[in-house]
């Protein structure tokens, strides 16, 4: 557990989501981050999306590998998400946040603003009010995106060992659609969403994702 200290104020703890694309380098980015605040004597809840709970892992092989799950329709991909995240949200993420701790979301809303509005062509109001519905209009405090082209995110995404999930398979003209929404997403919202160049070697994202937290975050010992 965090110490009192480590917290930002009692009751009232630090919401950090990582954002990208496929192949952007998250999970490497989340391990790295868990040993550094480790090292700093912080014990972060670390979530991922979709998932995080019984329920949403259950979710989570539906949207990605179970064959019921082909020819999905957007409206039904879309609630979905919603669903395994309200899920996450009532029983980890917002009772942590309340107890003072630093939660850590492999994924939040961003992606399903993303994913299903942008790049499935989802009307942004009805995407928006459902996200809005699903989290209890709770954002992260502070959105690291790691951006990185398509060419570097489909390399380094076909090299990992395990066979493509649905959302992997998509064509490269919704990955670019996907980019594009994170950029726009992160032009309009620059006080929450941090861009980091992903295309870099992982020691130097790390860095700069330690110094975005840290800016933000006062748990971490300059």
């Amino acid at each position: 557990m965090m110490s009192e200290a480590n917290t930002q104020a009692a009751g009232s703890g630090f919401f950090l989501s990582l954002e990208g694309s496929e192949g952007c380098g998250k999970s490497t980015q989340m391990a790295m981050l868990q040993k550094f605040l480790a090292a700093q004597n912080i014990e972060p809840v670390m979530v991922r999306e979709p998932g995080g709970t019984a329920l949403g892992e259950k979710i989570r092989h539906l949207l990605q590998h179970d064959t019921a799950g082909e020819g999905m329709s957007a409206e039904a991909e879309l609630l979905l998400f919603a669903a395994s995240r309200a899920q996450l949200m009532h029983e980890k993420i917002l009772p942590e946040l309340a107890n003072g701790r630093l939660v850590i979301a492999d994924r939040f809303l961003d992606s399903t603003t993303v994913y299903q509005g942008v790049a499935r062509g989802l009307d942004a109001d009805s995407v928006a009010a459902i996200n809005g519905f699903a989290t209890a209009q709770r954002k992260p405090d502070l959105t690291i995106l790691l951006d990185v082209d398509l060419a570097t995110g489909r390399q380094r995404a076909a090299s990992r060992d395990d066979e493509p999930d649905r959302m992997e398979r998509e064509s490269d003209d919704f990955f670019e659609k996907v980019r594009a929404g994170y950029q726009q997403l992160a032009a309009a919202e620059p006080e929450r969403i941090t861009v980091i160049d992903a295309g870099l070697d992982p020691d130097t994202v790390h860095a700069q994702v330690i110094h975005t937290l840290t800016e933000r975050f006062h748990g971490i010992h300059r």
